[in-house]
């Protein structure tokens, strides 16, 4: 994908989140039940999150852009593949007194929570749970899949949570007013977007004698401040690819918030999920094609094979036929991150594979009949070491993602919220949602403006 492609990728993307955000605005100012507003203001707080994500990739993509037009490119060096990571089955404890659990005294202590999960600009929020004493654990049943994210990939997790207050108000939204994006967002999370807003420098013309620099006006934007539960970082964790274990695996989190507040859980400090990660290098074929294998140096027997890398070898079987069968192969040469790869010179087309079988060294010898063909063959297998060496213990075996059956997806929840307040919308004359592509334009416009 090239620059402009990818720019005007990440515009759309970014006017979608401003569209579901004034969408969940509405919506909110509309919701005539608390359920409804616990959710509605959650999709606000994710599309918020998503918006700031985009934004500062856009600043990244951009200022890669102009190094790249000055001839300041980084050193060259082999890219890794990219990858699926999942999480699923999220535990969090909770430490209740005992006077609170088992005697239930005091006042019955309610909080909605939810998860916001962040990889790169991928952001994905759990289902929302309802926690008081009588839980002893907060369980997240979701499965969320990041797809192609790398090996030097970090995934943030946010714990928030909001006091439920049993007395609920409908419509308590206050007067509608105009208001610029940004501003009608929580405490939180709307200083993080006005933050960014402030300091990110869009690099180059968004469209070149298309709109001039303002600031994007957003109508009916209620002020949230007032209006709906607001949801506070209760607490976070950084999960990175040495977390990443077939099975479950407890992380320590960070409190982001102190006892006295309205909000607070008690949170024994860790959380349980199960990370695994999919390299693209397990999950499907590098490369493959014909050529001739010789086992060892003392034998002179050659053999015709198609051979098949990808995972921890290189299948080789005696016809491509015998492959679609799924016919047993001839031989398997077993690819490690120690294994060795070597090119012949001179007019032989050979390359030499060193490994270790069963604690000896084994040399496989392949030829290709053209230099073309050897060459294509070194880098796939130098490309695919190396990927092997960068996703560490994610190449050890495949791991298995393993999907909660009974569960909506993410995408179908977001789409029905959507589909909501457009249906909310049609049917409310004074909510309309605005054509927001060329007010998207003046924002990144007004953004550069206010850097410099």
């Amino acid at each position: 994908m090239n620059d402009n492609m990818q720019d005007k990728d990440l515009l759309r993307q970014i006017e979608r989140e401003v569209r579901m955000r004034e969408g969940a605005s509405k919506l909110l100012a509309a919701c005539s039940q608390r359920e409804q507003a616990l959710e509605a203001s959650k999709s606000l707080l994710t599309c918020n999150a998503r918006t700031l994500a985009l934004l500062s990739q856009l600043q990244k993509m951009r200022k890669a852009q102009i190094l790249q037009r000055v001839g300041s490119r980084p050193s060259g060096h082999i890219i890794p593949c990219s990858g699926k990571v999942a999480l699923s089955d999220l535990r969090i404890p909770l430490m209740w007194k005992d006077s609170e659990y088992f005697k239930h005294k005091g006042e019955l202590h309610r909080c909605a929570v939810f998860c916001l999960l962040q990889c790169g600009t991928h952001i994905h929020d759990t289902d929302l749970v309802m926690v008081d004493r009588t839980l002893t654990d907060i369980c997240f049943e979701d499965t969320v899949i990041f797809n192609d994210v790398g090996p030097g990939f970090e995934l943030r997790v946010e714990l928030y949570s909001s006091c439920v207050v049993e007395e609920f108000c409908p419509g308590a939204a206050g007067p509608r007013r105009m208001s610029c994006l940004g501003g009608s967002m929580g405490c939180s999370s709307g200083k993080k977007i006005r933050g960014a807003f402030r300091s990110t420098t869009i690099y180059g013309s968004i469209s070149s004698g298309e709109v001039g620099p303002g600031r994007l006006s957003l109508p009916v934007s209620p002020d949230l401040s007032t209006l709906g539960p607001k949801y506070n970082l209760l607490a976070h964790t950084t999960l990175r690819i040495d977390h990443v274990q077939d099975g479950f695996k407890t992380h320590d989190l960070l409190l982001d918030s102190t006892e006295d507040s309205p909000f607070w859980l008690p949170l024994y400090g860790n959380m349980c999920c199960r990370l695994v990660a999919q390299p693209l290098c397990m999950i499907q074929p590098v490369i493959s094609g014909q050529l001739k294998v010789k086992l060892g140096e003392a034998l002179k027997c050659w053999a015709n094979v198609y051979s098949v890398l990808g995972g921890q070898s290189i299948l080789c079987y005696q016809s491509q036929e015998d492959l679609e069968s799924e016919d047993k192969p001839l031989l398997v040469i077993a690819i490690r991150k120690d294994t060795l790869v070597c090119v012949s010179e001179g007019e032989s087309h050979n390359i030499h594979i060193s490994t270790q079988l069963q604690g000896q060294d084994v040399t496989y010898t392949l030829t290709m009949d053209t230099p073309e063909d050897m060459q294509r063959w070194a880098q796939a297998l130098w490309q695919h070491i190396n990927n092997m060496n960068q996703w560490k213990q994610c190449c050890d075996h495949l791991m298995k993602i393993e999907m909660q059956s009974c569960k909506k997806s993410i995408t179908v929840k977001q789409g029905s919220l959507y589909h909501q307040t457009v249906t909310l919308s049609s049917s409310r004359k004074d909510l309309v949602i605005p054509d927001l592509s060329v007010e998207i334009c003046t924002l990144l416009s007004f953004y550069n403006k206010e850097s410099y």
